[in-house]
């Protein structure tokens, strides 16, 4: 499956779970670590981990498995990566979305 197609999966996901400001950044001409960023935002913990397991579920049924995740929601957790080669998928809190501001960091 292409990156388009499984970063379409997780928005999908993420916006079945009504995860806000979700976005794709193509980083594929930027740099060797993914084709894609997906972005979204949670508005609580609870919601957090439900994106999470929305986008794992998703892609699960579709043979997709993560290399890794990082960040599994605990308390105080902001940003939770999910790494599935060439796309990564970033689910932050707002406060963790507004700080690490991936947006402007990976513009082109």
């Amino acid at each position: 499956m292409e990156s388009k197609e499984k970063a379409e999966l997780a928005v999908a996901a993420l916006e079945d779970k009504k995860a806000e400001d979700v976005r794709v950044i193509d980083v594929s001409t930027l740099t060797e670590i993914a084709d894609c960023f997906v972005l979204a935002t949670a508005n609580n913990k609870n919601q957090l981990e439900a994106l999470v397991d929305a986008v794992e579920e998703k892609l699960g049924r579709n043979g997709i498995v993560p290399k890794s995740i990082e960040g599994r929601p605990q308390e105080g957790t902001q940003w939770i990566l999910m790494d599935y080669n060439d796309i990564i998928i970033h689910i932050f809190t707002k406060e963790g979305r507004e700080f690490y501001d991936l947006e402007r960091i990976w513009k082109r």
